[in-house]
This record gives structure tokens, C-alpha cells and sequence, in this order.
């Protein structure tokens, strides 16, 4: 059963989303200018909640002559820091035409044992071309999560740091006999930093 935002709010006072926006954000009051600004909105909706990204952290695929990237024995030489840029409609990174990105959420998640989350992407993005990957947080999983952006048009597009860029679903099931953190996995407690491929 997917859950409402009720559960969401009473779940995110227990811990399960921090910080935590009780109601969809679709204007703010940005420090260089009188008027509130339009921004890609996040915070609870009716069956999920979207998390912003991190303006700490953006890095993008570049080719390095010679390698392959191996997610059995990554080099971290293949992702390049990305400068985080801001203007009179935010701070923002660049993800270059036809690349591939890795950022960061900003909401730290603790999931509770009998929910897996899923992460989707908005359609604000997508229009532009951006595809977020489909990314899951099982049961038990904690930390911040990294999130993986494809541009797929001909052209750079922004990505905005302090707003929504993915939107979270919350899945319930039967008791799992065996949760992400029982097993120890090995992205759990990730921080609020891109987390390169593991094995």
C-alpha cells in the first residue's frame, strides 16, 4: 500500500525525514531580493514527499582516455566536481548536454522496517530532458541519498541546489525477516556527500 500524507507527517516526526517541510514549498524569500521566488517545489504532497538536492556536492561523468568505468573497482577520476552557481533565480549546478550526473539529497531518511521507498523523478525535469534515476531505500535504510541524473537533451540544463529535484514514495509491506540495517548494507549512513559505487 502506498501511504498518504498523514502517515508521511506522523512518520517524519518520529525521525524519518530531516529536515522535514510540512506542506508543498512552491515560493521562497531568497536573501538577495525583497520578493519571494518561484522555486521547483518539495515537501509533503497527497502520496509522497520531494526532497530537495544538496548545494553541497555535484559531480559529473567525464571520459578519462583509457578507462572504463568498472562499478566492481571505481575511479573516482571518471566524476569532476561541478561549481555550484547562483543568480537572481537561485543557486543551481550545470549538467552538460548528453551527460550523466551525481548529487546529493539535502533531507536526511531513516525508513522504518516495513517501508521501502522509492525515488522518482519530477516532471519539471523531465520536460527538460532530465531523467532522475529509479532509486530505492529499502526497509532500515538511513542516511542521505545519492541521486543519479541523466540529461538527455542537446542542450546544458540547471539543476537547482535547495529544491526539489525527486519525489519519494512510500511503499508498505509485510515485516521484512531480514531489513537493510540487520544485514549491515553497505550504503547505509551514507552522508550528505555523493557515495561512489560499492561491492
Amino acid at each position: 500500500m502506498i501511504k498518504n500524507d498523514a502517515w508521511i507527517q506522523t512518520s517524519a516526526a518520529k525521525g524519518m525525514i530531516q529536515p522535514f517541510e510540512p506542506s508543498l514549498i512552491r515560493r521562497v524569500q531568497l536573501s538577495s531580493g525583497p520578493a519571494e521566488t518561484p522555486v521547483i517545489s518539495y515537501g509533503l504532497s497527497s502520496y509522497g514527499y520531494d526532497i530537495r538536492l544538496s548545494p553541497r556536492e555535484f559531480r559529473i561523468f567525464r571520459h578519462v582516455p583509457g578507462t572504463v568505468i568498472d562499478p566492481k573497482n571505481f575511479n573516482p577520476g571518471n566524476l569532476e566536481p561541478t561549481e555550484l552557481k547562483q543568480d537572481e533565480n537561485g543557486s543551481y549546478f550545470i549538467l552538460p548536454a548528453h551527460s550523466y550526473g551525481l548529487g546529493v539529497a539535502l533531507e536526511r531518511l531513516q525508513i522504518p522496517n516495513n517501508i521501502t521507498t522509492i525515488c522518482i523523478g519530477k516532471s519539471t525535469y523531465a520536460r527538460c530532458g532530465i531523467i532522475a534515476n529509479l532509486t530505492p531505500a529499502e526497509a532500515g535504510w538511513r542516511g542521505y541519498l545519492t541521486l543519479e541524473f541523466s540529461n538527455s537533451s542537446s542542450a546544458d540544463c540547471r539543476i537547482y541546489a535547495n529544491e526539489g529535484v525527486v519525489q519519494l514514495l512510500f511503499l508498505e509491506g509485510e515485516p521484512c525477516q531480514v531489513c537493510y540495517d540487520t544485514r549491515r548494507g553497505k550504503y547505509q549512513d551514507q552522508p550528505e556527500a555523493v557515495t561512489l559505487a560499492r561491492i
